[in-house]
């Protein structure tokens, strides 16, 4: 099976109770499982991470690229500044990046990316559903 590292970003573990009006219901557990089910099922080996560390983010990134891995990034806030981000995501094969609320809605800062311009594919808007189009992109498209 094709191994895809799901990595999210700050505050990202506080879903289901970090503003539900924006983030939704689903809390980082029931989206980590729902994901390696889904995962399994499109014959990809999910594995979900979270980290508020921008350091261990990076190092995951690195794992990745030397993995061969493919990713499934949402960065949260690092995704509008975090060069460090940008140039370590670009190490790694193939990533699709994932934002749950539309960020060109939002404050004027979130509609900036460090990770866009070199994504395989981005998906905005779309709730935690989002990571599931992200992981049916990767399954069917080959690199």
């Amino acid at each position: 099976m094709t191994k895809v590292l799901v990595l999210n970003g700050p505050n990202l573990g506080r879903l289901g109770s970090r503003q539900p009006d924006v983030y939704g219901a689903t809390t980082y557990a029931q989206l980590a499982e729902h994901l390696v089910e889904t995962g399994r099922g499109l014959g990809l080996d999910v594995e979900v991470r979270q980290s508020d560390s921008e350091g261990e983010f990076i190092g995951w990134l690195h794992e990745a690229a030397d993995l061969d891995a493919d990713v499934v990034i949402n960065a949260g806030a690092w995704t509008h500044y975090s060069h460090a981000i940008g140039d370590a995501a670009a190490l790694v094969p193939r990533y699709v990046e994932v934002h749950i609320s539309n960020v060109h809605a939002r404050e004027e800062f979130r509609h900036t990316s460090v990770l866009s311009a070199r994504a395989a594919g981005i998906i905005v808007g779309c709730g935690v559903g989002g990571y599931d189009l992200a992981l049916a992109h990767l399954a069917a498209t080959p690199r």
